[in-house]
């Protein structure tokens, strides 16, 4: 899968916060930012290119740009005009250059570099399927009261989360989405907790609703899954839990159906906006925004698609959504003044570039107000793959680490949840540390139930534990070579945060 979170995921540092108000601007507060009515889905042709077109919110000008749009050859898949971000699809290759002339538009471009097709993550490494007869072997190590599987969830344990079940596991008043290759719902684990009223597939840019749309397409769509038992498997006595066991789980599908499950941004605009306008108070994002793993802003096409996600999930947090995202699996200084991106764009021919992350964004980790969120292991250690920055990450969590090998009867350092087809399986990742913040989010929303969004990311950090940067030079991989270098001191630093997050003391 092409971005997962086990793929990477950036952090907002305050100058970013700053550059990216100054550079867009603040973005109208707004009651619904539903679909307009006349919106259509059309089926594209092989020249027929994705755009966003990003305008002023006032209903004379999104009516103006609408038919500038139709004049230059556009049509409209759907419009979201209460923040101004309008989808296109057009074959004419002088749309975007024309359209940035309409009086109006305030930015727009492609959100491909590709023609149009029938989406990315941030896991590392290929899936680790939990046998039957290793199930069987965790299921005896297992103690009374645990789930079959929970002596294998070393994570649960180094967050308390196993503890924090026994005093609160969290309220079914709160929903966490998971905006991702979809979930399956018809997992005994995820069954009792699932919120289908909640849930849609974005994948167009337009929410479809139909009754299993949230699916993942295959079982290779494994990731959503995987991260939502993370989140809230229930404590039913099957298989494993999640650290909210408690709280509801939706599906907002992103992702491509084919192998490459690309997330472009047309459909990340569209599940922040679903998930606004339908209640949800936590999303988790474990991926990076398709094709760019850093979006420029000297280049209009990229600025384009940070304006409008932008827009989408400060929509979202203006009606009471906390976004959580993870910081990717690249192993980079996120703080660095450069940074090579070589797999970019990643719907054509790739082409090596160094970008500065402070004037080029990973979207949505780099967005304001997104919590951003690194990885650790079994020791409490950042994970080898996991990017840092001080500055950037937020906070941390257990996204698993091969080299951390845990006292448990699998032996096994990632992290293990539930699988499409009623499976179980190992991944690592960033990918698996941002569900287990979102899920403290959702146990801190509960037992704060009108906390804010800034409110819940200030409580997520308060309550963290930070255990500093190693007093040795980082080697991550044992191979003998430094492969990171921590800045900060014991309350916040670059590998951590603000720390390790707790859900014990978030019910407490």
């Amino acid at each position: 899968m092409a971005h997962l979170r086990s793929r990477r995921r950036l952090a907002l540092a305050v100058p970013v916060v700053l550059s990216l108000t100054a550079s867009l601007g603040f973005l109208p507060a707004a009651a619904q930012a539903a679909p307009s009515a006349e919106s259509v889905t059309q089926t594209a042709d092989a020249d027929t290119f994705a755009y966003l077109v990003n305008t002023k919110t006032d209903p004379h000008t999104i009516k103006s740009v609408k038919t500038a749009i139709n004049a230059a050859g556009g049509s409209v898949v759907v419009s979201y005009d209460k923040i101004g971000v309008i989808v296109v699809h057009s074959a004419n290759p002088a749309f975007a250059e024309q359209i940035r002339k309409v009086r109006g538009v305030q930015s727009a471009g492609a959100s491909r570099t590709a023609p149009v097709t029938a989406a990315g993550t941030t896991d590392e490494g290929a899936v680790q399927y939990l046998s039957k007869a290793e199930a069987a072997k965790v299921a005896k190590s297992s103690a009374a009261g645990e789930e079959p599987l929970e002596a294998d969830q070393w994570d649960l344990r180094a967050i308390g989360a196993d503890k924090a079940a026994q005093i609160d596991p969290g309220s079914k008043k709160v929903t966490v989405a998971v905006i991702d290759t979809g979930v399956d719902d018809t997992h005994p684990d995820i069954a009792p907790n699932f919120s289908a009223s909640q849930s849609a597939n974005c994948v167009s840019g337009k929410p479809d609703t139909t009754y299993g749309s949230w699916r993942p397409v295959d079982a290779d769509h494994y990731h959503g899954t995987h991260v939502a038992g993370e989140i809230a498997a229930a404590r039913n006595g099957i298989g494993v839990a999640g650290v909210a066991p408690g709280v509801k789980v939706a599906s907002i599908t992103v992702a491509q159906p084919d192998a490459n499950s690309l997330f472009f941004p047309e459909s990340v605009v569209c599940a922040f906006v679903f998930a606004a306008d339908h209640g949800v108070e936590v999303t988790n994002n474990s991926y990076y925004v398709d094709p760019w793993l850093y979006n420029c802003m000297d280049d209009p096409d990229q600025r384009a698609i940070v304006d409008a996600v932008n827009r989408a999930q400060l929509y979202a947090q203006r009606k009471g959504t906390l976004n959580v995202a993870s910081a990717g699996n690249s192993n980079d200084d996120l703080d660095s003044d450069a940074l090579v991106d070589d797999s970019s764009p990643d719907d054509a021919t790739p082409v090596t570039r160094t970008v500065d992350p402070h004037e080029c964004f990973d979207v949505p980790t780099q967005l304001p107000g997104v919590v951003t969120v690194s990885a650790t292991g079994v020791k409490g250690a950042k994970s080898y793959y996991s990017s840092y920055g001080k500055g950037v990450v937020d906070v941390a969590g257990p996204g698993g680490d091969k080299y951390q090998i845990p006292d448990t009867p699998s032996k096994n350092g990632r992290i293990l949840s539930t699988m499409p087809n009623n499976q179980y399986g190992f991944l690592q990742g960033t990918s698996m540390a941002s569900p287990h913040v979102a899920a403290v989010a959702a146990l801190l929303k509960s037992t704060h139930p009108w906390a804010t969004p800034d409110q819940l990311q200030a409580l997520l950090k308060a309550e963290a534990d930070n255990p500093g940067c190693p007093s040795d030079p980082y080697d991550g991989d044992g191979d003998g070579v430094v492969d990171a270098t921590c800045v900060g001191g014991k309350r916040v630093n670059g590998f951590y945060g603000f720390g390790i997050v707790n859900a014990l003391r978030a019910v407490k």
